[in-house]
């Protein structure tokens, strides 16, 4: 039987066969706001309009006399959920292209910029967290792959850790030919230089 202190705190994410890159199964949720598309955040607008819309559309073709201001509450109530819905569209598109379900060149190198930078840096790649190793665990298994089921139950990730699906090894290697690129090339500037 195993004690609190032998219990494993990473517990290996299934990851799902898709057409493109997995970049993050667990994305945090700055990460999918920050790398969100221009037609995201267009087509979270237009849902979130939608429903107002519609409801307006409505009112006009088929007047439903509810009496001093009730068309405005109804067109408030319109409001909120729409703009809920417009978000939530908005939040699930971009995080599919973190899971590799639809097309993300751009995604793949946003980040790779970004974790090479952060690697050159010397800053952890996924941020701090103050959560011990096995609530981090938790977390990630509660909200991974998450966005599938947006519909169903809105799950955020607020938590930095490090169980996202991927071999973050890459990073350390492409940080490591940069540098290495960097070095060659000041080396034959000072050469030429003196030269």
């Amino acid at each position: 039987m195993a004690t609190a202190s032998t219990q494993p705190t990473y517990v290996p994410s299934k990851v799902l066969k898709t057409d493109y890159p997995l970049i993050d199964n667990d994305p945090h949720f700055k990460r999918v706001i920050g790398y969100a598309r221009p037609s995201d955040y267009a087509w979270g607008l237009g849902m979130a309009a939608g429903g107002p819309g519609a409801l307006l559309l409505m009112e006009k073709f088929a007047p439903s006399h509810v009496g001093r201001g009730g068309f405005a509450r109804a067109m408030r109530l319109a409001g909120v959920i729409g703009a809920i819905g417009g978000f939530l569209y908005f939040y699930q598109q971009s995080t599919f292209r973190f899971y590799g379900m639809s097309e993300n060149a751009r995604e793949v190198e946003m980040d790779m910029k970004e974790m090479v930078a952060k690697v050159k840096a010397g800053e952890p790649l996924y941020g701090e967290s103050r959560l011990t190793p096995h609530m981090q665990g938790v977390a990630a298994r509660q909200s991974r792959y998450s966005a599938l089921f947006m519909y169903g139950i809105p799950w955020f990730n607020f938590v930095n850790h490090n169980q996202h699906g991927v071999d973050t090894a890459k990073y350390y290697r492409e940080a490591e030919r940069q540098l290495e690129a960097e070095r060659t090339g000041s080396a034959q500037g000072e050469a030429a230089k003196l030269g």
